[in-house]
């Protein structure tokens, strides 16, 4: 059986020594993009590869096109994951010190190349560390492998399917930034302030409990059953600034059993590049 959503720390304690693991440290703070590397090389989980969200986990930046951190290409995440050591057989475990809101990105892409064996370290880095966990620093490395894809082009919607869905009732969209930032106040990473028309604000904070872990699966399930309403998860779709920490909200609803949402990996960056597309405040 292998880990598709959370997993605990003692669990990946017992599989520091598999080959058939591999363990990805994605530690990032917009304020400071070279933060988590700098913290990485100090101190990691032993054998941790450190994914660096924007070189990475993310392709180039167009000007007046893309948002913040638009997705690589197809073509670059299989040879990344090839690179990497990952194949079918392989369980991976990815985390961050921020409650899972960098570590989703990897969780995310590597399911919308097909590969669903891959978990967040609930309680994140502070969590291993505090329990007095091994701790290596450096660099770690591991053998390559060959990553096979098998897209689900389904996990992920476009601006233009944003733009056609925006009146339409049997779909929901949900802004996972914090509050203030979807009421347009606070806005201190774009250039234009507010939110999607329609959008329902679902702030991916709120899935955490206050040391970090995720909240139980009852009350996830409540807290998404109640912003779904009557709309299966495969008609609702998540953005953020950028479409990074999105990917924490869908993680917690597919872990709540509630199904695969879809990623506006665009997001309120990307949207706010078209001058003719509406915003709300």
């Amino acid at each position: 059986m292998s880990d598709t959503t959370l997993i605990t720390t003692h669990e990946l304690a017992r599989h520091l020594d598999d080959p058939d693991w591999a363990i990805f440290d994605c530690r990032f703070s917009l304020a400071d993009p070279e933060r988590g590397r700098r913290d990485y090389l100090h101190e990691h989980i032993p054998g941790a590869i450190y994914a660096h969200i924007n070189a990475e986990l993310s392709g180039p930046i167009i000007p007046g096109v893309t948002g913040r951190h638009p997705l690589p290409t197809r073509n670059e995440l299989v040879a990344r994951f090839s690179e990497w050591g990952i194949d079918q057989r392989v369980q991976v475990v990815v985390y961050d010190d921020s409650g899972g809101s960098m570590a989703a990105r990897l969780w995310w892409l590597l399911r919308w190349l097909g590969h669903a064996a891959v978990a967040v370290l609930d309680g994140d880095w502070r969590k291993w560390k505090s329990e007095g966990r091994p701790i290596r620093d450096g660099v770690a490395i591991r053998p390559s492998r060959r990553f096979v894809p098998q897209s689900r082009s389904e996990l992920l919607i476009t601006s233009e399917e944003v733009e056609s869905r925006l009146h339409a009732d049997q779909h929901k969209l949900f802004d996972s930034r914090t509050a203030d930032r979807y009421r347009g106040e606070n806005e201190t990473l774009d250039p234009i302030a507010g939110h999607i028309p329609g959008a329902i604000s679902a702030p991916y904070p709120d899935n955490l409990n206050p040391d970090g872990t995720f909240r139980s699966v009852e009350e996830l399930r409540a807290r998404f059953t109640a912003l779904l309403e009557d709309t299966p998860a495969d008609h609702a779709a998540f953005y953020c600034g950028s479409g990074v920490t999105a990917a924490q909200n869908i993680l917690a609803l597919k872990h709540a059993g509630l199904g695969d949402a879809q990623l506006y990996a665009g997001s309120w960056s990307e949207w706010i590049t078209d001058p003719h597309r509406p915003i709300e405040n």
